[in-house]
């Protein structure tokens, strides 16, 4: 384990009823509305009441809220209330901007506080579910959080593929004390790359601080179970950007608390890139895999 990872406990205030948690996303709107791109702001899909399932979705690093979007209206439509809302320092107009380059691993368990608090109030079962930085986010949610039914973790980023296992503590530590770089989510197209709500440049700073939170979780689980009730682990076997092996240690470590866990992963023959869930993706193969997402999530949630 690295060094100066950091505490990461949870600071719950659970919304205790719909009209509370309702007023709490109207007021992160209305905070979100006068800087971010109106494409990013909070998603909110709801039936007016709180219902027996809410899901709350994390997006990706350097992605936005629309990442999630149109899997968000399936499972409004199976009678979720859904919650989609921005990370910190992410849904900025200016795609090349410098501020996600400030992000920490203490905000990112924050946001988790924050919308697993709303979704209190939209469900009596609370399933959590993201993508990548997202998914580490969820990660801390299944270390973290009682209240928390399901917590469904696709690719998740606790390592990254272009590192080795055995050196990413070094890694981590390293990018955290040279300056900060920023590179080319695509080399090719570079500015011109991804939707208009996502950023094409990444922040070697902010990846540490995902690391971080990622190790903050592995810590935990050397200690404690999980907090989560189920937790659900989903990897991609093409994933070109994140390394799974790290995933693999972090349940290695829940299973040796008995943890209820269950893992899938997409075949490689299938040829998926690391963003399984953006319909604006190229290529993406939604037809394949929504169905299955929707039905390992839907099966725990029965």
């Amino acid at each position: 384990m690295p060094q100066n990872i950091g505490g990461s406990p949870s600071l719950s205030e659970p919304a205790t009823t719909y009209a509370e948690a309702a007023a709490r996303v109207a007021k992160m709107r209305a905070d979100e509305q006068s800087r971010l791109n109106p494409d990013c702001l909070v998603q909110f899909m709801t039936h007016g009441c709180s219902v027996e399932q809410a899901i709350v979705f994390a997006h990706g690093y350097m992605n936005g809220p629309p990442e999630f979007e149109e899997l968000g209206k399936r499972f409004y439509d199976l009678g979720y209330n859904v919650l989609i809302a921005p990370l910190p320092h992410h849904g900025l107009p200016d795609r090349m901007n410098t501020e996600h380059s400030r992000l920490t691993a203490e905000e990112l368990t924050a946001y988790g506080d924050e919308v697993l608090d709303i979704a209190q109030g939209l469900g009596q079962h609370v399933t959590i579910g993201g993508l990548s930085g997202g998914g580490v986010v969820t990660a801390w949610a299944a270390q973290n959080r009682h209240d928390v039914e399901l917590a469904a973790m696709i690719a998740p980023a606790f390592g990254f593929k272009q590192v080795p296992t055995p050196l990413s503590a070094a890694a981590m530590h390293l990018f955290r004390i040279l300056p900060n770089l920023y590179n080319w989510w695509d080399p090719v197209h570079k500015g011109d790359a991804g939707p208009s709500y996502s950023y094409p440049r990444y922040s070697t700073h902010a990846l540490t601080q995902i690391m971080r939170l990622g190790f903050s979780v592995q810590d935990g689980a050397r200690r404690n179970p999980p907090a989560a009730k189920r937790i659900l682990v989903i990897t991609n076997g093409n994933d070109d950007s994140v390394n799974n092996e790290r995933t693999q240690q972090v349940v290695d470590l829940w299973r040796q608390h008995s943890a209820d866990i269950e893992l899938y992963e997409f075949p490689a023959s299938l040829g998926l890139t690391h963003d399984l869930i953006d319909p604006s993706q190229p290529d993406l193969k939604t037809d394949l895999v929504y169905p299955v997402l929707i039905d390992l999530i839907t099966q725990h949630d029965a």
